[in-house]
């Protein structure tokens, strides 16, 4: 069984603060998700992910984007990089960094879900045939990624893995799983496509994205969750594991 080899310390320099792990669920209404995947290149599976989690095969990466236009936390847009993994038997994807447009809202997805972002300028546009998701930080773009010639899916044919944040917490640094609920009222997949991704400005260079795996937007309500496990970041999950 392959394991992740990233060193812990230096993947936790950067991570969030949550003061509290005892944070109620929170719903985003009309949300639009839209989600990119690309394969990797199997020297990328292993040095990515801390010991706690396992490498997929092939190794892959996504994009989430999440534009809120109201809601509890206001109007926002997100873009989040994970690399795909499971942590346990069950497959889930690790948070890279993730770059946001309010400062609000970034402030309290870190503090209460774990969610490592940065500010910057972060857009999600459709037009008939396409649909664009662009970040860019300081003036560059980082990111221009998104999906062409969509076809309609039911609302139940697409799924969203939980994601692995690495954040400070009362118990020490630990992995947050955080599982957010889509109750999805339009969805659709297309083409992937990808223009310009700066993955050193992402904070790894070693993350190649190759091949086009699969790609969907959907109009949904986002619940963040109640949180209920956290992981050692530094063990395989059957032993880190701790429930809330």
């Amino acid at each position: 069984m392959l394991f992740g080899t990233a060193d812990v310390d230096a993947l936790a320099a950067g991570a969030p603060v949550m003061e509290r792990l005892d944070t109620e669920p929170l719903v985003l209404p009309g949300a639009w998700v839209l989600q990119v995947t690309y394969e990797m290149p199997g020297a990328a599976r292993e040095v990515l992910l801390p010991p706690a989690l396992h490498p997929t095969d092939p190794p892959l990466v996504s994009w989430t984007f999440l534009r809120c236009a109201s809601g509890p936390l206001g109007a926002f847009t997100s873009a989040q990089l994970r690399v795909e993994c499971r942590s346990g038997l069950r497959p889930r994807g690790f948070l890279v960094a993730s770059v946001i447009d309010s400062v609000e809202a970034a402030r309290t997805l870190a503090s209460r879900w774990g969610y490592a972002s940065r500010s910057g300028e972060v857009r999600l546009a459709r037009q008939y045939d396409a649909v664009t998701g662009t970040v860019r930080v300081d003036g560059h773009t980082i990111l221009h990624v998104g999906l062409r010639d969509p076809d309609p899916l039911g609302p139940h044919d697409i799924q969203y893995t939980a994601s692995m944040h690495l954040a400070r917490t009362p118990r020490g640094v630990r992995l947050v799983q955080v599982d957010p609920t889509f109750a999805v009222e339009r969805a659709e997949r297309g083409r992937p496509h990808l223009v310009a991704f700066d993955a050193a400005a992402w904070g790894d260079a070693r993350i190649v994205a190759m091949h086009p795996v699969s790609a969907s937007i959907a109009i949904a309500d986002v619940t963040l969750p109640r949180l209920r496990y956290l992981c050692r970041p530094d063990v395989w999950a059957f032993e880190g594991t701790e429930r809330l």
